[in-house]
């Protein structure tokens, strides 16, 4: 929702742009870290300020295990008309495209960002024949249902709570996926 409450209405793709994480952005991907939770987190009663901590610690942790993991990758604000809008975390270690993570503020979400900056990945895919790859949470069945739309494929599992999913070019072999680790 806008400023008003409403919902962003459906993007012209050329609206939807990146720029690379600046130290600034940390309370705005706070933010869009804290939306991608609220379901969940809306299922506990916490006592005053423990869940801004908790949530606090959570993104920290997995900001440090991607930079540890994958210190090469683009670590991205997604603009729309030059707003704020999410994060989206790519890795590209050589053998494939990761896309490690996605986050939309809930404005944003259904307007179609999430299906231009994926379709933008599946191209850039193409171009390099690999394999783009993903993890989406099991409960997560809206994720689930867009990547299937979109061409991905169950490929193995990570701890029971996560799905691997893949898209593979077309003529391109689906070569042994790597040990899922995150």
């Amino acid at each position: 929702m806008d400023s008003e409450g409403a919902k962003v209405p459906p993007v012209d793709e050329r609206a939807v742009t990146l720029r690379p994480v600046m130290g600034e952005d940390d309370e705005f991907l706070l933010a869009v870290y804290a939306s991608s939770r609220e379901d969940e987190l809306a299922q506990v009663q916490w006592p005053e300020g423990l869940k801004e901590t908790f949530l606090r610690m959570q993104f920290d942790a997995q900001r440090a295990e991607y930079e540890q993991r994958h210190a090469d990758a683009e670590y991205a604000v997604v603009l729309v008309d030059r707003r704020p809008a999410g994060r989206i975390w790519i890795a590209r270690p050589g053998d494939e495209i990761h896309l490690l993570d996605i986050a939309l503020l809930p404005e944003f979400q259904n307007s179609g960002v999430g299906t231009v900056l994926l379709r933008r990945l599946m191209d850039e895919a193409r171009r390099a024949a690999l394999p783009l790859r993903h993890y989406v949470f099991v409960l997560n069945t809206e994720a689930l249902r867009f990547y299937e739309r979109l061409g991905f494929s169950v490929i193995g599992e990570s701890g029971g709570a996560y799905r691997y999913m893949e898209w593979l070019p077309p003529g391109t072999e689906a070569a042994a996926a790597p040990p899922p680790t995150s």
